[in-house]
């Protein structure tokens, strides 16, 4: 069972569902040693190949070797700016075929439907796609081309669910569904009735004959288009954590905060604007947060002609602030930003009117009259009065239908899941969780940030729920 239907669900249903990748004959990959290796096993899919023997030197953006590596063989040359084809072939083998179910609450593509449409992506457009469909050869078809490289998010969203369809995964997805809890139970207390269910739809997978072997039990709740909720329990030998991040937005846990002028989503700003709550005319809209969240609002505000005042903690030339990391010339919108960040400090009025940022300052109270007060990195304490406040510190994966929040399967098991600070421990080969046998986890949750990358996750997943299911691999 598969908890989660953004592109790491959807790449690991594809994955399993019969769609196997080989080398392609006569291809050359720009990296010597990986070419030399692939060679070595053309006919062996590289699902059944040693991941680790096959990754091992590989560099890039990312710090799992099999992400690296799953990316290299679909882009070969991306990273410098070349269009190599990929060196995989997909064969479609339904023998290989591995039962599972993808459960989502919305439709597939996860959170990319709650992102406003007309976003533009961080990320190159042709690194959103999934395996053997390229993004812009399906934005060609819809006789669109991508802005500078990239993508907006509701193109996204129609690529993932047309994605879905074309490959013919419908048939694994149940979207609407919520999952309350997933547990392990042993096979001998799941009553007779449910293990002769389940060995009427048995495959190699289900061998519930040893009497010691635990499942997992998967609850939850389907929304039906009345909106009833119907209960459900599914039990599955494996569970893949792919849930993501975007479910609960951090808090400052400030004094006021939980007031109803204070919004933890971008959405509050767009709402607002949209029903004329505020406008050119209204107090600063206060912005806390410095990653491209904080800059996207601050953008539609200054499109929008309202006033803002900016709140961050960090140094505005601190290199571990996104902006520091981005090539202007692809992200010229957010180098507007950060050029505000720079020139427009409340020390000094820069040519952009309606804004002001307030670097190295955090805040201490949201107070009833709408007065926020700040304080700087001296303690020296200022109050200016808003019209309304966003949150944009991050988001945080909700893992309440886990065991303790999921904590115990962290790297570090005193603090929550966090996809920067503290992921998931996952084995770097098969990406099962080291604390829990049978459970995997993918995606942010595993520390891979971006659809790229994730993808890489599921083919370790994949190869091994193949080996777990095929006891004699080639």
């Amino acid at each position: 069972v598969i908890l989660g239907n953004g592109p790491s669900g959807i790449c690991l249903s594809y994955l399993l569902s019969g769609y196997t990748p080989y080398f392609k004959r006569d291809s050359l990959h720009p990296h010597p040693i990986l070419q030399r290796k692939l060679e070595e096993a053309p006919d062996v899919s590289i699902l059944d190949q040693d991941l680790e023997y096959l990754s091992e030197g590989l560099e890039g953006r990312s710090h799992s070797p099999v992400a690296l590596l799953f990316d290299t063989l679909q882009r070969p040359d991306t990273d410098f700016g070349g269009t190599a084809e990929s060196v995989l072939t997909w064969w479609h083998e339904t023998n290989r075929a591995v039962p599972h179910l993808v459960l989502g609450r919305n439709a597939p593509g996860g959170a990319w439907h709650s992102i406003e449409g007309s976003m533009v992506t961080l990320s190159r457009g042709e690194w959103m796609g999934l395996p053997d469909l390229p993004f812009k050869d399906w934005l060609k078809q819809k006789r669109r081309g991508l802005r500078n490289n990239r993508a907006t998010a509701e193109d996204i969203a129609q690529y993932y669910q047309h994605y879905v369809m074309k490959k013919g995964l419908q048939k694994n997805f149940r979207c609407g569904t919520v999952v309350t809890s997933v547990r392990k139970v042993s096979a001998e207390s799941i009553s007779n009735h449910a293990q002769k269910d389940l060995q009427e739809n048995s495959d190699s997978l289900w061998n519930f004959n040893e009497k010691s072997m635990e499942v997992f039990q998967v609850d939850g709740f389907f929304k039906t288009v009345k909106g009833d909720k119907e209960p459900f329990s599914i039990y599955a030998e494996n569970v893949v954590l792919a849930t993501g991040t975007y479910d609960s937005p951090t808090w400052l846990g400030v004094k006021g905060e939980n007031l109803s002028y204070v919004h933890h989503h971008q959405s509050a700003l767009e709402e607002a604007v949209k029903n004329n709550n505020i406008g050119i005319m209204s107090d600063p809209v206060l912005i806390v947060g410095a990653g491209l969240t904080a800059a996207d609002a601050i953008l539609f505000a200054h499109h929008c002609n309202i006033p803002v005042i900016h709140v961050f903690r960090r140094r505005v030339s601190d290199p571990g602030l996104i902006f520091n990391q981005l090539p202007k010339m692809m992200y010229p919108e957010y180098h507007k930003v950060h050029q505000m960040m720079k020139e427009q400090s409340a020390a000094c009025t820069g040519p952009y009117e309606c804004y002001v940022s307030l670097p190295e300052h955090h805040v201490l109270s949201f107070g009833k009259d709408k007065k926020c007060i700040f304080q700087d990195k001296n303690g020296y304490q200022k109050a200016y009065k808003i019209s309304m406040a966003l949150v944009l510190t991050g988001s945080n994966p909700n893992l309440s239908f886990l065991p303790n929040n999921g904590i115990d399967l962290a790297m570090d098991s005193d603090q929550p899941v966090n996809p920067k600070r503290n992921p998931i421990d996952v084995d770097p080969f098969t990406y099962e969780c080291t604390q829990e046998k049978g459970l995997y986890a993918l995606g942010p949750l595993a520390g891979d940030n971006f659809v790229r990358f994730v993808q890489g996750g599921a083919l370790a997943v994949a190869s091994s729920l193949l080996k777990k299911a095929n006891k004699n691999p080639p």
